[in-house]
């Protein structure tokens, strides 16, 4: 088998889940370039890796990140063991880099332009992908039984349009932009707040917290948004730690994409036969 240093890993999207995924296979030796957007409307950005877009450099849990602006900037990050994080929203790179494996990680719940011809291995996760069709392998993202397993065929569960539950509660722990406008922040992530507390505001119009808890995420001040986009979220855990460490569902599905690289991995080595490793893609 291929040895992990040898498979680089190109991940299209550098917010919260696809960071975990990214600390998963770095950690088990792969190297890992991140793309994303000019501006990346990241909830969660002290555990996404996307935050180097803005701040240069983003380290959680000790993986460092840092922002590349070119293709000289990638070697360089990973030859010292970073991870490089380069806006590149179309993911173009892939040309140059050739990777073995591409994640889509946008969490757009469609495709936006992935195909299975973009590398030898791509993995698409949750809603939007057909596996056999625009991929080769889905990572099921829906919280419950099946989070985090490998579809070799088919789709994830589709898109329920409902945040998470975490401690019994869902809709009312997501902040939302009352209007559009420019979002100011008044709260720091990892903060303790108060049911009915103002945390933010959009263009003037407030936004408080519907419960108590923490706050988990939210948005950079001064990011233009529109009305209903999704702005930040309260943990009702109450727990500031979780707040900079990945979350159990990131870790999940970092677990799916790396058994889905090992297993593709596998399938072609002669002294490691299985019958139940996939087609070939």
């Amino acid at each position: 088998m291929m040895s992990p240093r040898d498979v680089l890993v190109l991940i299209k999207g550098a917010g919260d889940l696809a960071s975990g995924v990214a600390a998963r296979l770095q950690r088990c030796g792969f190297p890992v370039v991140m793309t994303e957007l000019a501006e990346p409307l990241m909830v969660r950005r002290t555990v996404a890796f996307g935050e180097a877009v803005y701040a240069a450099e983003a380290i959680v849990e000790g993986i460092v990140a840092r922002r590349a602006d070119g293709l000289p900037d990638v070697r360089a990050a990973l030859e010292c063991g970073a991870i490089p994080v380069l806006v590149d929203p179309l993911a173009s790179c892939r040309s140059e880099l050739k990777p073995f494996v591409l994640v889509d990680a946008i969490m757009a719940k469609r495709n936006t332009g992935t195909t299975g011809a973009d590398a030898p291995l791509v993995i698409g996760l949750g809603p939007g992908f057909t596996a056999g069709i625009d991929c080769h392998a889905v990572i099921e993202t829906n919280r419950g039984h099946a989070m985090g397993r490998v579809l070799w065929q088919g789709q994830a569960e589709p898109n329920t349009a409902m945040p998470g539950e975490v401690a019994g509660r869902c809709a009312e722990r997501v902040l939302r932009a009352p209007g559009t406008g420019m979002l100011r922040s008044y709260v720091a992530i990892g903060d303790q707040v108060t049911s009915g507390q103002i945390v933010a505001s959009v263009d003037g119009q407030v936004v408080p917290a519907g419960l108590d808890g923490v706050l988990r995420g939210m948005l950079h001040t001064g990011l233009w948004v529109v009305a209903g986009t999704k702005l930040g979220d309260v943990d009702p855990r109450a727990e500031p730690m979780h707040c900079f460490t990945f979350s159990d569902k990131s870790l999940a599905i970092g677990g799916g994409v790396l058994e889905a690289i090992l297993t593709w991995l596998a399938a072609r080595t002669p002294q490691h036969p299985t019958a139940n490793t996939p087609r070939e893609p």
